[in-house]
């Protein structure tokens, strides 16, 4: 076996299984030639694989440190709620704190989109979504007033789509995705546990009824290392 296989297996097995914590600084480069008799090109290579195969992170100047494992998959294609994701992933541990729940008069969605401009009465539900313990979802919601007469911070806090589709009867139809990586703003650094990485996975979605009427703009800002975005493509066959 490679002199770097060893301690490759040896960190990823500690990790693997939960001997080394998320976050938790692995030795340095001098630590681990000198526990492991090895040469720093060798322990080099042996973290560049960890890093490769998303095991560990390295920050210039502080070192490396252990990534979490356990990524949530949100599907890029589909409309799903929080506290459906958290269902269909089999989460126990959750939760989401309502952060500003305001009506907003003469206002148009944040966004650039042709069909978000005008202006109208909107909702603004800002929520941060918490799981096992760490903030890692900012979702900032807006909901024209004439399809949604009134939002509660009980109703914020549990399931909008449940209210809106149950209580009122609303047939959700179809969306509009972005997604790009942005700097995390002071905001972001505020109410999300970002740990030491300064960028955001940022979701933006204009979500539609059945009969084609726009009702909804929401961005979703995820911690970069807990979150993975899945969608099913198709190639068209002639």
């Amino acid at each position: 076996m490679a002199k770097y296989s060893v301690l490759y297996n040896k960190i990823q097995k500690d990790i693997e299984d939960g001997r080394l914590k998320p976050g938790e600084q692995l030795p340095s480069e001098k630590e681990l030639m000198d526990e492991y008799d090895l040469s720093r090109d060798t322990v080099r290579k042996s973290l560049s694989l960890l890093v490769t195969n998303n095991y560990i992170r390295k920050i210039k100047g502080k070192g490396s440190f252990v990534l979490e494992m356990n990524k949530f998959d949100f599907p890029v294609a589909g409309l799903i709620s929080f506290k459906e994701m958290a269902a269909k992933t089999g989460m126990t541990s959750y939760s989401t704190a309502v952060i500003r729940l305001q009506l907003q008069k003469s206002a148009t969605f944040p966004t650039k989109a042709l069909d978000a401009q005008e202006i109208r009465s909107i909702w603004e539900v800002i929520r941060v979504r918490t799981i096992n313990g760490r903030r890692v979802i900012l979702d900032k919601d807006y909901f024209y007033q004439d399809v949604v007469p009134e939002l509660t911070e009980e109703i914020s806090s549990n399931s909008i789509y449940e209210y809106l589709e149950q209580n009122l009867g609303l047939k959700i139809g179809f969306a509009q995705k972005e997604i790009v990586m942005e700097k995390a703003t002071a905001e972001d650094r505020l109410l999300l546990d970002l740990h030491d990485y300064d960028m955001v996975a940022v979701v933006n979605t204009l979500v539609y009824l059945v009969n084609g009427k726009l009702f909804q703009f929401t961005q979703s800002r995820h911690c970069p290392d807990k979150f993975k975005f899945i969608d099913v493509a198709r190639r068209n066959t002639p």
